[in-house]
């Protein structure tokens, strides 16, 4: 049994988080390659609000969202 938990450790440590170490060590050399992942995040998350936003005000210049004002049935 306590082989598996050595299996599972070994997994994780020697091959699952090894890029994470090649990361770690690039950081000392060059911070924004070290951060390349972050960079494209934020990018994608960028194109993807201006995206959002376009798409609110073409549905915004259609008149076709339902702006009127009611509360619920119930109060």
């Amino acid at each position: 049994m306590k082989d598996f938990f050595y299996a599972i450790q070994d997994l994780f440590v020697n091959v699952l988080l090894k890029p994470l170490d090649a990361i770690r060590a690039l950081e000392l050399e060059n911070w924004f390659l070290a951060n390349l992942v972050s960079w494209i995040f934020i990018i994608i998350g960028f194109v993807a609000m201006v995206y959002w936003m376009i798409q609110l005000k073409g549905f915004n210049d259609n008149n076709e969202e339902d702006k009127s004002i009611s509360s619920h049935s119930y109060l």
